[in-house]
C-alpha cells in the first residue's frame, strides 16, 4: 500500500506542477542580474527578458545587483521563492567564485537549477592608447620594465576581467595591480580616460570602444580566434600556451523550481535564442548564442568550477 500512495502522489504532484505551469505566469517576473547597468550581462539580459515578456504576456523585469563579484546577486536569487518568479542570469563568475571564497551564502551547483546558456562570448585584452604596446609581447615587455605600475581593472573581485586578468598574471610572473569596480560599465569608463591601462574585458564591453579607437585590442582570451576578431591572435597564439577564458551567460532558477515552469522557461529562451534580431543583437556583441539543455549546461557549470578552483589554486588568488 505504500508504493500505491507514494505513487499517486508523485502522480498528484506531476499533474499539479502540470496546472501550476499552465497558470504561469500570473504576475510579473523579476530577471536578477549580477553586475551593473550598462556591462556585458546587462546587455546580454535586456533584450531577452523583452522578448520574454512578449512571449509569456507578463513583463520580466531586470533587476540589477552589483556586488561581491556577483555573488551579493547570486545569494539573493538563491534565497528566493522557487515559484518561478525569480530567474537569475549567471556568468562564469559564479564558477569562479567557489574557489576564491573562503565561504559563500550558497551552493551554486546545489542552490540553482539550469535553464540553458543565453551566450558564449570572447574576453579580449585591451590597453589604453597611451601604453605604448601594439602586440602583447610589446605589453609584456612594458609591465616588466615597470613592474607594480600597471593597472589592470575589473568588474568586481571575483569577476571574468579579475580571474582573466590573475591568470595572465600567474602565467606571467607579472606585477600588475588588480582595481575592482563594481560592474564593467565604470570600469571602462576609467580605462578610457586612462585611470587604469588595461583589462582582459568581455568582447560586449570592449568592441564599441575598440571600434571607435578609445581603446587598443591586442588579443582575444579563447583557445581560437574569435570570428568577430578575426585579426585579432589568442593569448595562446602570442605566447601564454594554455591560456583559456570563455565568458559565459546561464538562465538558472531556484532549486524547488516545478518542472513544468523549467521546461517552459527553456522552449520559450531556446526560441528567442533563435530569433533573427536577438541573433543580431549578440552577435554585435561578440557573443555566440546558447540554447543549450539544462543537463548539459549543468555538466558544463560542473567542469568550470573545477577549473577554475584550479586557477584561483594556481595563481593564489583570495577574496576574504
Amino acid at each position: 500500500m505504500s508504493l500505491v500512495r507514494t505513487a499517486l502522489a508523485f502522480v498528484a504532484l506531476l499533474l499539479s506542477s502540470s496546472v501550476y505551469a499552465q497558470d504561469w505566469p500570473t504576475r510579473p517576473i523579476t530577471l536578477v542580474v549580477p553586475f551593473a547597468a550598462g556591462g556585458t550581462t546587462d546587455l546580454v539580459a535586456r533584450p531577452i527578458a523583452q522578448a520574454l515578456t512578449e512571449k509569456l504576456g507578463q513583463p520580466v523585469v531586470v533587476e540589477n545587483r552589483a556586488g561581491a563579484g556577483g555573488t551579493l546577486a547570486a545569494g539573493m536569487a538563491a534565497k528566493a521563492a522557487p515559484d518561478g518568479y525569480t530567474i537569475f542570469l549567471a556568468t562564469v563568475a559564479h564558477t569562479m567564485a567557489p574557489g576564491l571564497y573562503k565561504s559563500l551564502p550558497y551552493d551554486f551547483e546545489k542552490d540553482f537549477e539550469p535553464i540553458t546558456l543565453a551566450a558564449q562570448v570572447p574576453n579580449v585584452l585591451i590597453v589604453h592608447p597611451s601604453v605604448p604596446a601594439k602586440t602583447v609581447s610589446e605589453l609584456i615587455a612594458y609591465i616588466k620594465a615597470n613592474p607594480g605600475k600597471v593597472n589592470f581593472g575589473s568588474a568586481g573581485p571575483g569577476s571574468t576581467e579579475h580571474m582573466s586578468g590573475e591568470l595572465f598574471r600567474a602565467m606571467l610572473g607579472v606585477d600588475i595591480v588588480h582595481v575592482p569596480y563594481k560592474g564593467g560599465a565604470p570600469m571602462m569608463t576609467d580605462l578610457i580616460s586612462g585611470q587604469i591601462q588595461m583589462a582582459i574585458e568581455t568582447s560586449g564591453s570592449a568592441m564599441p570602444h575598440i571600434q571607435a579607437g578609445s581603446v587598443r585590442a591586442l588579443a582575444v582570451s579563447t583557445p581560437e580566434r574569435s570570428p568577430f576578431f578575426p585579426d585579432l591572435p589568442t593569448l595562446a597564439e602570442a605566447g601564454l600556451k594554455g591560456y583559456d577564458v570563455t565568458t559565459w551567460f546561464g538562465f538558472m532558477v531556484p532549486k524547488g523550481t516545478p518542472q513544468a515552469v523549467r521546461d517552459k522557461l527553456y522552449k520559450q529562451i531556446s526560441d528567442i535564442l533563435k530569433e533573427p534580431n536577438i541573433v543580431a543583437r549578440l552577435r554585435d556583441m561578440g557573443a555566440q548564442p546558447g540554447g543549450q539543455p539544462p543537463a548539459e549546461v549543468a555538466s558544463f557549470i560542473a567542469a568550470e568550477t573545477q577549473k577554475w578552483k584550479k586557477v584561483a589554486k594556481d595563481s593564489g588568488a583570495r577574496i576574504d
